[in-house]
């Protein structure tokens, strides 16, 4: 029993690392390990370029490869992208529609044609011709108006909006005088008539003159002068308009009161609500004339503000219109000259 009281460690000359089996594999390892180092070299390739492949566990030193000398990892797609398609008109344009386009085209372009023509064979000055008088007449033509050639094709439309609305300005005032007329033939009543043609023969070239020719203007030369005087002129005008729609009795207007008084005239008779009637459709024309003359007033301001004119600028036009005037400057040059004149006359007698 005395041996399994004594323990192994207890020799002195017993050494654990002694075993030739670890002795051969630390020097393997070793060696292996040294023979890496030994032949790694940093300088070989970049650093971003250069991979390491080492299998761990193994004894095999790591070994460097270069990317460079094998394939590129591609991806492989799993499935083909669509075929682009090209998109599908909903309606196909027929043989009549091409043709219809085909025959606008030619139309417009035949129209730039004849105006290109008359521009290059227009004279210098241009010939009146409105109103439209025979050559043979005793008064000639006051104006140009051409509102193709004139105004910019974005007004025209608007232009021409606002020459239509003088034309039913007139034709109502033609209509107001005729129903003049009849209350002068029905009733005997000659004021009625007489301001009734009044109104025609001179509010027809006045309207003309002072708000049709300045917003022609206007939008012909783009001037806010024009466009001052032509708001001031047709507000007034809106509002005679109105007037002349309520029919006041004892003036020149057929309007509303004016119908209603006439078919309530005694003795009641068929001639009266004939003309009763008469001049309340006068009145209703004046006053569908006023709705339209307001609703033209507001887009022509809503196109002006857009454009960006102001008072300021319609007054600088006003003080260059009236500078360039010829008969201005003359006065303003005879007056300069009277005034030295004096200065000198005045200068030579007080010696």
């Amino acid at each position: 029993m005395s041996g399994f009281g004594t323990s192994p460690f207890n020799e002195a000359d017993v050494n654990p690392f002694a075993d030739p089996s670890v002795i051969q594999a630390t020097h393997n390892a070793s060696t292996a390990q040294r023979a890496g180092l030994d032949d790694f070299n940093p300088f070989a390739d970049p650093p971003a370029n250069r991979t390491i492949s080492q299998t761990r566990g193994a004894a095999n030193p790591p070994q460097y490869t270069n990317p460079n000398q094998s394939q590129p990892a591609i991806m492989q797609a799993t499935q083909a992208p669509p075929a682009y398609s090209p998109p599908q008109v909903s309606q196909k344009i027929t043989t009549d529609e091409l043709e219809r386009r085909q025959e606008e085209l030619e139309r417009k372009a035949a129209e730039l044609a004849r105006k290109e023509e008359a521009l290059r064979n227009a004279p210098t000055e241009r010939k009146n011709n409105w109103p439209p008088l025979p050559d043979k007449f005793c008064v000639q033509p006051c104006f140009f108006q051409d509102i193709q050639l004139e105004i910019p094709l974005e007004f025209q439309k608007i232009v021409k909006t606002l020459y239509y609305l003088w034309l039913l300005y007139v034709g109502v005032l033609f209509l107001n005088m005729l129903g003049g007329m009849t209350l002068l033939i029905n009733n005997g009543d000659g004021t009625a008539f007489g301001l009734s043609l009044v109104y025609f023969i001179i509010f027809t070239p006045i309207s003309y003159v002072c708000w049709f020719r300045p917003v022609y203007r206007a939008f012909k030369n783009d001037s806010s002068f024009s466009f001052f005087i032509f708001f001031f002129v047709f507000f007034f005008h809106c509002i005679a308009t109105g007037v002349f729609a309520i029919g006041i009795p004892g003036g020149g207007a057929c309007g509303l009161i004016r119908g209603l008084t006439v078919m309530r005239t005694h003795p009641i008779q068929a001639s009266n609500y004939a003309v009763g009637i008469m001049l309340l459709i006068i009145g209703l024309l004046f006053a569908f004339l006023t709705l339209c003359q307001v609703v033209m007033l507001l887009k022509v301001h809503r196109l002006y503000r857009t454009t960006g004119m102001s008072f300021a600028k319609a007054q600088q036009e006003f003080t260059t219109g009236i500078m360039r005037n010829e008969h201005v400057q003359s006065a303003a040059s005879d007056a300069a000259q009277s005034a030295v004149r004096n200065q000198f006359q005045s200068g030579g007698n007080r010696y």
